[in-house]
C-alpha cells in the first residue's frame, strides 16, 4: 500500500513556537523577549526581523540569527526563509558600526486609485478632537495600552504631525532603523508598535510645512512602516478638521473614529465640527470619551464638575452613538504622560478606567 505523505501547514504560530526552541544566555527566548517582529508567512515563505534593544546587543547576535534562520528552514513545508537583525537605535547589524540609510520625511503623497488597506493591519481607529487641549493624545496612548493589556496587538501612529507628543507619553526617543532608505521599522513600548513624526525630528524643531508634505508624511507613516501583524492600529490625529484628518479619512481603509471632547460648551463646539467632518467622509463614529469629566479632591473627597457637566452623553445620546467612557482630572495621569509610562500600564483605578474602554471596544468587536 502506498504512504501518502500529510501536507503540512506553516502558520505563524508554529513558526514561533520552533523559535522559542532558541535560549537566551538569561533563560528566556527570542519569543518571550518579545525580539521577533514583522514576521510573515504565505506560501512556505517565512520572513521575519530580530530587533534587539541595542546596536551593541544586536553586534553580538550574528550566530543567534543564523540559528534562528537554520531551525526555522528544518521546518516541514518552509521553502525559504529570510530573517533580518536589527537595533532600536540602528539599521541592521553589520560587523562594523554604520550609520542607517537617510530617510526623507514629508513631500507630495503619491497616487492612489482609492482607500488603501495598511499591510496587516486588522482594524484601525482614528482618534480626533474639534480643538486642542482636551486630551486626546493622553487618551490615544493610555487606550493603546489598554487595548495590549487585553491581548491585543496593538499599533499607535502619532498623526498630530505639528505637535507629535508620543514620543514623551510613551517614553520613547530613539530614531526608528531603515534598514534600505525606503522602509522603517517603528519602535516598541508598553506592549504597544509606535511610529511618530517625533522621531524623526529635533524634539524643539518645528513642523513648518504644506498640506502636500503634511499628507506626504502621513502616507509614508501608513505605507511605509512594518507595522506588522496587529488586531488593531490607533491613529492619534492633529486637533480640528485639516489636511491629515481628510487625508486619513478619504485614503485609507477606516474601521471609525472616536471623538474626544471636554463637557465644556465650547469644547463641544468644536467637537460637534469633527463629529460633522467624520459625517461628510463616510467615516463611522464608533463613540465618545468624555475626558476632565470631574475632579475629586484627594484630600476632602468632594467632587467638582469643573468644565460642565453631561453634555459629551447628551451629545452621544443625540446622535445615537456610545459614550465610551468618561474619565476625571487626574494628577496621576498627566504625571505618568510626563513620565513616559501612561497610566493604563499600571493598575490603579484609572488603569481601571481605561480597561473599561478597551473591555467594550473588544466585545464590540471595535478592536
Amino acid at each position: 500500500m502506498q504512504k501518502v505523505e500529510k501536507m503540512v501547514a506553516i502558520t505563524k504560530e508554529s513558526v514561533l513556537a520552533t523559535l522559542r526552541r532558541i535560549s537566551l544566555p538569561d533563560g528566556g527566548d527570542l519569543v518571550s523577549h518579545d525580539f521577533v517582529r514583522a514576521l510573515s508567512v504565505e506560501s512556505g515563505q517565512v520572513r521575519f526581523v530580530i530587533e534587539a534593544p541595542n546596536a551593541e546587543t544586536a553586534q553580538k547576535m550574528g550566530p543567534l540569527r543564523q540559528a534562528a534562520e537554520d531551525l526555522v528552514k528544518s521546518m516541514a513545508g518552509v521553502n525559504e526563509v529570510s530573517v533580518v537583525l536589527t537595533a532600536h537605535s540602528g539599521g541592521q547589524a553589520a560587523p562594523a558600526a554604520k550609520a542607517p540609510p537617510s530617510l526623507k520625511v514629508g513631500g507630495h503623497p503619491k497616487p492612489q486609485a482609492g482607500p488603501m488597506k495598511v499591510a496587516g493591519v486588522d482594524r484601525i481607529l482614528a482618534v480626533g478632537s474639534g480643538k486642542g487641549g482636551v486630551g486626546k493624545s493622553t487618551v490615544s496612548s493610555n487606550l493603546a495600552v489598554a487595548l495590549a493589556k487585553q491581548g491585543r496587538k496593538v499599533g499607535l501612529l502619532d498623526a498630530d504631525i505639528y505637535g507629535p507628543s508620543q514620543p514623551r507619553m510613551m517614553g520613547v526617543n530613539k530614531r526608528p532603523a531603515s534598514p534600505d532608505g525606503k522602509t522603517i521599522l517603528p519602535l516598541h513600548a508598553h506592549g504597544v508598535t509606535v511610529m511618530s513624526l517625533g522621531f524623526m525630528l529635533e524634539e524643539d524643531k518645528p513642523v513648518v510645512w504644506r498640506g502636500p508634505m503634511l499628507m506626504g508624511a502621513l502616507q509614508q507613516m501608513l505605507t511605509q512602516v512594518q507595522w506588522g501583524e496587529l488586531d488593531v492600529l490607533i491613529v492619534d490625529l492633529p486637533p480640528g478638521t485639516g489636511d491629515v484628518q481628510l487625508t486619513l479619512c478619504q485614503k485609507t481603509e477606516l474601521t471609525g473614529a472616536i471623538v474626544v471632547s471636554t463637557p465644556q460648551d465650547v469644547a463641544l463646539l468644536d467637537a460637534r465640527k469633527a463629529l460633522g467632518m467624520f459625517d461628510q467622509l463616510k467615516t463611522p463614529v464608533l463613540g465618545l470619551i468624555e475626558n476632565m469629566s470631574l475632579f475629586h479632591c484627594p484630600k476632602c473627597g468632594h467632587e467638582s464638575h469643573i468644565f460642565g457637566h453631561g453634555g459629551v452623553s447628551a451629545e452621544a445620546e443625540k446622535l445615537g452613538v456610545p459614550l465610551l467612557g468618561a474619565l476625571p482630572i487626574d494628577l496621576d495621569t498627566r504625571l505618568a504622560g510626563d513620565g513616559g509610562t501612561p497610566i493604563a500600564a499600571g493598575d490603579s483605578e484609572m488603569a481601571q478606567a481605561y480597561a473599561r474602554i478597551a473591555e467594550g471596544l473588544v466585545r464590540g468587536g471595535m478592536a
